[in-house]
């Protein structure tokens, strides 16, 4: 037949169509320079040739049978997944782009493109963030229980080294703004065990997560099975950096510190919390860009961006270099720093050091920057 292309084999070969490879299709057969349309019936029959194919394919190799690959294929792309479980675990899309180190606009596209697969709604926006569905919530649970299962499942699989390992959970914060600048000197402390640092507000299970967790709080309130230990009782003051208090004129009171630039965390809450231990009420809503975490909010106030709220250990290190100035002389705790871990190995061989070496350094930092 004058004119018609077809590929090079002689026959529709199998293309993956769609990220998530469920679907096979053929390519297109053209007449001319016209591309013509495969009628339905003549289509429906090269795709059970298809999956006739496949079939023997899966019978040679031994494989499983037809059903559970059919049953694997109809699965959503992982990334959609683990997208919307982080969205549903923290109630935010920003906070999901967080955890899994992509932008709030890829996450969000992701959850977008879950529920036009399952071809029904998993989350609505609410005032106070995300909320889940009736479906969405019950997606979250077993995506969120298989994750699980896989995570603990690897942590099994991979090679321990020598020294034995130690999974710290701590919050943010802390975790950017002092503990990591810190790491040389706690793996000198506990010499080859394996640091495993995860900034986190989320609180682990001690039996597959973490070995350890530091959290801020009020009252560290550690699951059955476990112990806390305070390890810094912490101020909480207003910080901002040289250019902006010279851009903008010193604060002298706490009435110009409410009608100012402020940074916040996740909500407005902290500031609130800090006005009110102060005993000023402010009047207006304390505006300012919310920044979800403390690291987040005193990497803007360094950047000039306006004041944030740190504790003596997150600012230490830029209190020290010039790079932040502390505001007011006030003194207002808002929570203090607890290290909690299971009861079982409170005292072991890598848990006892380091609970020594976190206290020790801290009251170091605090000392230092006293004397600054």
């Amino acid at each position: 037949m004058r004119g018609l292309r077809m590929h090079p084999s002689g026959a529709a070969r199998e293309i993956a169509c769609g990220d998530h490879g469920g679907a096979f299709c053929a390519p297109p057969v053209t007449l001319g320079r016209h591309r013509s349309r495969e009628p339905a019936e003549v289509r429906r029959s090269e795709g059970r040739m298809v999956e006739d194919r496949r079939e023997s394919r899966a019978k040679a190799r031994g494989a499983a049978s037809p059903m559970v690959v059919e049953v694997r294929g109809r699965l959503p792309p992982l990334t959609w997944l683990r997208a919307f479980e982080a969205v549903g675990r923290h109630a935010s899309m920003r906070a999901a782009a967080i955890e899994l180190g992509v932008g709030h606009g890829v996450v969000s596209r992701h959850v977008r493109n879950l529920e036009e697969w399952f071809g029904r709604s998993l989350v609505v926006a609410g005032p106070r963030g995300i909320v889940l569905t009736g479906d969405g919530e019950r997606l979250r649970r077993s995506a969120g229980a298989a994750f699980d299962l896989i995570a603990a499942t690897t942590e099994d699989l991979r090679p321990r080294p020598a020294g034995g390992v130690l999974r710290i959970w701590c919050v943010p914060g802390l975790a950017a703004r002092w503990l990591a600048a810190r790491l040389d000197d706690l793996q000198e402390a506990l010499g080859r065990v394996e640091i495993v640092l995860r900034a986190t507000t989320e609180r682990p299970d001690f039996g597959s997560d973490a070995d350890v967790e530091i959290r801020f709080a009020e009252a560290p309130e550690p699951p059955p099975g476990a112990r806390a230990a305070l390890v810094e009782r912490s101020r909480i003051f207003p910080v901002a950096s040289p250019g902006w208090l010279a851009e903008h004129g010193p604060i002298v009171d706490l009435a110009g510190l409410a009608e100012a630039r402020l940074i916040h965390e996740d909500s407005r809450e902290q500031w609130r919390r800090w006005f009110a231990a102060t005993g000023h009420r402010p009047r207006g809503d304390l505006a300012g860009p919310r920044l979800w975490y403390a690291s987040s909010a005193l990497d803007a106030a360094t950047a000039g961006q306006g004041i944030a709220l740190a504790t003596r250990l997150q600012a230490a290190d830029d209190l020290r270099a010039g790079r932040l100035v502390e505001i007011l002389a006030t003194d207002v705790r808002l929570g203090d720093y607890w290290l909690i871990g299971p009861e079982a190995r409170w005292d072991s061989a890598v848990l006892a050091p380091f609970r020594r070496w976190l206290i020790a350094e801290m009251a170091a930092t605090v000392d230092a920057a006293s004397c600054a």
